[in-house]
C-alpha cells in the first residue's frame, strides 16, 4: 500500500503528492466515515469509526426489513416517547460522529505539508463536508423532537393503557364534531365505529346516524339513569348525538376518571350508548374537530376521496337570505385529491343534499383521512403532527397508536372491507321504534365476512 498508494507513509517532501493524498482521504471519508483515518495510519480510530458506520448500515437494513415484513413492532416504537427519544439522539450523535471522523481525517492529512495554494481549499471543503451531517443531524433531531412532543400530547392520558382486543378485533369509535365558540357544548355531527381484525387488518366501518333514538346504555352511570330507553332525556331531542351535550352541559357527576384516561364525560357516555347499539366493545375513541379539519388535510398534502355524486359548495335556499345564489363551484364525481378547504366543503355542503348524505360524506372523509394518514407520516410527519394536536383528540395510548396504524395500512385495498350503515334500508332512524337487534345482527354478519344486501366497500 505504501508503494502503490502512499496514503499511510507518504513522501512528505512532495507538496503535490500530499495534496492528492489529502483529497483522497477527505472524499474517501465522506463515502465511508472512518476510512480516512484508517488509510492514513490511525487504525484504532479508523476501525472504531468503521464499526459505527457498519452498525448504522445494519440498523438501517433492519428498519427496512421491519418496514416490509414486520411493520407493527417498528410502528409501536415510533409512536412512543421513549422510542422517538432514542431515534432523535441517535441521529444527532451520528451526525456529530461523522464530523469527528472528518476532523481526524484532516489531522491525518497533515495540511502543513500540502501545497500552500490548495491548503485553504482542502480545509474549507473538509469543514463543509464535515458540517453537513451535523446540520442534518440537528434538523432530524428537531423534526423527531416535534413528533415526540406531539405524541406525548396526543396519545392517551397519564393513566391510559393498552386494551386487549375483543374476539380478535380492535374497535374504535370515531366522532366528528364542530366545537365552535357559538355552540353550547358539542354535538357530534358524525359517529362511526372502525372495527379492525387484529391479524388481517380487515375493516368493517359502522355508520351510526346522529338521529338514532330509543337506545340504551351498557352498565354504567347512564344506564343507571336511563336504562334501555333514552327517550325522556334532559335536552330538547333525545338523539344519539345529544348524549354528549347532555352530560357536558348539565355537568353530571359521572365518569370522573375520564380526563385521567384521555377522555371526557360526554365521550364516555356516548361510548356506552354506541356499545349498546352495536353490541361491540369500544376499545378507543378518536374525536375529530371538523372546524380544524382543513388544517390537518393541508398538512397531509390533500386527501384522496372517491366522490360519488356532484357536490355543490353552498347551502340550500331556505327563503331567509334574499341574496342567496346557487353554487358556482362543484366537486365533480370520481377520485379527487381534495385540499383542506374543499374537503371541509365536501363534509359540510347542504346544497341539494339530505342530512344522511352529509353524514355519509363526513364518515367517508374521516375514514379516508384515517386510512391515508399513516402512509403520509413518512414524508410529512412534522407538518401532520403539528396539525393533529389541534384537530384530533383520542385515548389511544402510545405504542397502540403504532399497532393501529399498522392495521390501517393493512386494511388498504382489501376486497373484504365492508360498511354497515344503520340507516335505510337496514333501519329507519326516524321510525317510532328502531329494531336494534336487526342492526346488531347485520354488524355481526359483516364482522364474520358474510355478504350484506346493501354492502358497499369501506373507503
Amino acid at each position: 500500500m505504501s508503494n502503490a498508494l502512499p496514503l499511510k507513509h507518504p513522501d512528505t517532501s512532495s507538496p503535490a503528492l500530499m495534496t492528492r493524498r489529502a483529497w483522497w482521504l477527505v472524499f474517501a471519508n465522506l463515502v465511508i466515515p472512518g476510512i480516512g483515518p484508517l488509510l492514513a495510519g490511525n487504525r484504532r480510530f479508523g476501525r472504531a469509526a468503521l464499526r459505527v458506520w457498519l452498525g448504522a448500515i445494519v440498523t438501517l437494513i433492519v428498519v427496512l426489513v421491519l418496514a416490509l415484513v414486520l411493520r407493527a413492532p417498528l410502528l409501536f416504537v415510533l409512536t412512543t416517547v421513549w422510542g422517538l427519544g432514542i431515534v432523535k439522539w441517535l441521529l444527532l450523535a451520528y451526525g456529530l460522529w461523522m464530523l469527528v471522523t472528518m476532523i481526524e481525517t484532516v489531522r491525518q492529512a497533515r495540511l502543513v505539508k500540502v501545497d500552500a495554494a490548495a491548503r485553504g481549499l482542502v480545509l474549507l471543503v473538509a469543514v463543509l463536508l464535515g458540517a453537513l451531517p451535523v446540520f442534518g443531524g440537528v434538523f432530524a433531531w428537531a423534526q423527531v423532537g416535534q413528533v415526540q412532543s406531539a405524541v406525548q400530547t396526543l396519545f392517551g392520558g397519564k393513566k391510559a393503557g393498552l386494551t386487549l382486543p375483543s374476539d380478535g378485533r380492535i374497535n374504535i369509535m370515531v366522532l366528528g364534531a364542530d366545537r365552535g365558540e357559538d355552540r353550547e357544548g358539542s354535538r357530534p355531527d358524525s359517529i362511526s365505529v372502525m372495527s379492525f381484525d387484529m391479524w388481517s387488518g380487515q375493516l368493517v366501518t359502522i355508520g351510526l346516524p346522529r338521529l338514532l333514538h330509543g337506545f340504551g346504555f351498557v352498565d354504567g352511570p347512564m344506564r343507571d339513569m336511563y336504562g334501555d330507553d333514552y327517550s325522556d332525556c334532559n335536552v330538547d331531542v333525545c338523539y344519539l348525538n345529544s348524549v354528549y351535550t347532555e352530560v357536558e352541559v348539565y355537568d353530571y357527576d359521572m365518569y370522573q376518571d375520564a380526563e385521567d384516561h384521555g377522555s371526557e364525560r360526554g365521550i364516555e357516555a356516548t361510548r356506552d350508548a354506541v356499545e349498546w347499539i352495536t353490541g361491540l366493545d369500544i376499545h378507543y375513541y378518536v374525536l375529530v374537530d371538523m372546524a380544524g379539519f382543513a388544517t390537518l388535510i393541508d398538512a397531509m398534502g390533500g386527501v384522496e376521496v372517491d366522490v360519488q355524486e356532484r357536490v355543490g359548495l353552498g347551502i340550500n335556499d331556505d327563503g331567509t337570505n334574499p341574496d342567496w345564489q346557487p353554487p358556482s363551484v362543484y366537486i365533480e364525481p370520481g377520485k379527487q385529491v381534495l385540499n383542506g378547504e374543499m374537503a371541509l366543503w365536501y363534509a359540510r355542503s347542504r346544497y341539494e343534499s339530505t342530512d344522511y348524505d352529509r353524514m355519509q360524506r363526513q364518515r367517508q372523509l374521516q375514514d379516508a383521512v384515517i386510512a391515508q394518514l399513516p402512509g403520509k407520516m413518512a414524508s410529512r410527519s412534522s407538518q401532520i403532527m403539528q396539525a393533529v394536536d389541534d384537530v384530533v383528540q383520542t385515548d389511544i395510548p402510545q405504542g397502540a397508536a403504532g399497532l393501529i396504524a399498522d392495521l390501517a395500512l393493512k386494511s388498504r385495498g382489501r376486497d373484504d372491507n365492508s360498511r354497515v350503515a344503520l340507516a335505510p334500508p337496514l333501519v329507519d332512524p326516524e321510525a317510532e321504534q328502531i329494531d336494534y337487534d336487526v342492526a346488531r345482527s347485520a354488524i355481526r354478519d359483516a364482522l364474520d365476512g358474510k355478504p350484506q344486501p346493501e354492502d358497499t366497500p369501506a373507503e
